[in-house]
């Protein structure tokens, strides 16, 4: 990769920024001077701006995040804070959700750098399952359950849900499994049977659970396991 490129990326600057820093010599590839943005970087090169070495990212990255209230899913958003305030990795801003929450819905969300790996799990053919714990305001009946695992008409939409998978925690709190992600979907749902969403909580995409060790704002590296259980054709 050129220095320019990869300085560009890892400093979140502007090209032009980029080669004002390498002029003023602010920027060496072991410890040598360099000043021209065509350098090649390799992955045994050190290279350190203002004496401080850049980590290069080498290979895709995943992460799980135990997403608090307040915080959106998108990775610039000027009058929000993004998830990616808790991410500290180098060049965090190539990291991207595979697959959003909004921003009152707490619980588990992938970041990955893995175009291919996110779009198996967000696209609607490949029918992804993810599993939210849901605050009610009423008791749910019998009749919503039922309701719910048959598929439901949605307000403005002209196809219904698919079945969903409904476990009952309390009169008030249940587990549902949906294998599609339609806009505000879960909330959607309960009203179209006659219930409000108070609270949600995602707790599974896929194979991958979150991790009850996480509190709120933390997060860690996907292991091999969870990150082959999202099958990605080659």
């Amino acid at each position: 990769m050129r220095l320019d490129k990869f300085l560009s990326q890892q400093l979140g600057i502007s090209r032009s920024l980029v080669a004002r820093e390498l002029r003023a010599g602010n920027i060496t590839v072991d410890d040598e001077i360099v000043k021209s943005g065509s350098f090649q970087v390799t992955p045994d090169k050190e290279v350190a701006f203002d004496g401080n070495v850049l980590v290069q990212v080498t290979g895709p990255r995943y992460f799980m995040l135990h997403k608090p209230q307040g915080y959106i899913c998108s990775t610039d958003d000027p009058t929000h804070p993004t998830i990616l305030f808790f991410i500290e990795e180098p060049v965090a801003q190539k990291l991207h959700s595979a697959g959003r929450l909004d921003i009152d819905t707490t619980g588990l969300v992938l970041l990955t750098d893995d175009g291919q790996w996110s779009h198996r799990i967000t696209s609607p053919k490949h029918h992804c399952v993810k599993t939210y714990r849901v605050q009610l305001s009423e008791d749910i009946t019998t009749e919503a359950i039922a309701q719910l695992e048959q598929g439901v008409m949605l307000n403005g939409e002209k196809t219904a849900t698919k079945p969903a998978q409904v476990e009952i925690i309390s009169p008030k709190e249940v587990l549902l499994t949906i294998s599609e992600g339609r806009y505000h979907q879960v909330k959607r749902m309960f009203a179209a049977v006659g219930n409000h969403v108070c609270g949600l909580h995602r707790e599974r995409v896929g194979g991958i659970w979150l991790d009850a060790d996480l509190e709120p704002g933390e997060y860690r590296p996907l292991t091999e396991e969870e990150i082959n259980s999202i099958i990605v054709p080659r």
